[in-house]
């Protein structure tokens, strides 16, 4: 099956479009978007895998579903599309990454302000930032509908090749779903960070304080690579 992904994904998960369940899945998608508003916008499904190499992941952080308001996915998890009001949680990402890293003034107006900087996090992919969502679509305003289709296999898949293949990397996991999937990762060969949830209503119970940021950047310089700049 002929599936739209940066070439070095393919290579890892190519048996997994030869599966029974990515070929209903990708059934079921294709009739999604031709009959309801369905999110992320379609070139933008793998957004994630594309703008991210296999080879050159440094961080993983995981998700659950895509944003399901009109204008909001943009197939990076947490993240929306740019000039786009930000979400809850990603304004608390971003006041955890101040409190933990710092403001820096050429990407705020107003330091103490996260409503000021873009939600787009396209940078931090670009960095090695894999920021993946269980499910990587949703119908419109109905999360979670298009769970337990298959996309769970397949990004199941996406972290054990990670975890198998490369050594190293930080598995960022915010909340109970997300420590569930971090099960397939190789605690011996990669830093697992774990931390409740950055949604309103759990954040204070863990996420706030996790400095997950900064412990990230302190396990790549020690294993001579380059950290991630945050801000």
């Amino acid at each position: 099956m002929e599936v739209k992904i940066d070439s070095s994904w393919k290579e890892h998960l190519a048996g997994e479009f030869e599966k029974p369940y990515f070929s209903a899945l990708t059934q079921f998608v294709k009739k999604e978007y031709a009959d309801e508003p369905v999110y992320p916008a379609p070139g933008n499904i793998f957004r994630a895998f594309d703008l991210c190499p296999f080879e050159k992941v440094k961080v993983v952080v995981l998700g659950q579903d895509p944003y399901h308001g009109k204008g909001q996915a943009n197939g990076l998890c947490f993240a929306v599309n740019e000039d786009t009001t930000l979400p809850p949680s990603l304004k608390n990402i971003f006041k955890e990454i101040e409190s933990d890293i710092g403001p820096s003034s050429n990407k705020y107006e107003n330091p103490t302000s996260t409503q000021k900087r873009s939600g787009d996090l396209s940078d931090w992919a670009k960095q090695g930032v894999l920021l993946l969502n269980a499910t990587l679509t949703v119908r419109a305003h109905m999360a979670g509908s298009h769970q337990k289709r298959g996309w769970e296999e397949f990004t199941d898949a996406a972290v054990r090749a990670l975890s198998a293949e490369r050594e190293h990397i930080v598995f960022m996991l915010w909340g109970n779903y997300a420590k569930e999937k971090g099960a397939h990762i190789d605690r011996t060969k990669h830093l697992v960070l774990e931390a409740a949830h950055p949604s309103p209503f759990s954040a204070y119970n863990g996420f706030f304080g996790c400095k997950h940021f900064s412990k990230a950047n302190e396990y790549l310089i020690a294993n001579e690579q380059t950290p991630i700049d945050w801000i």
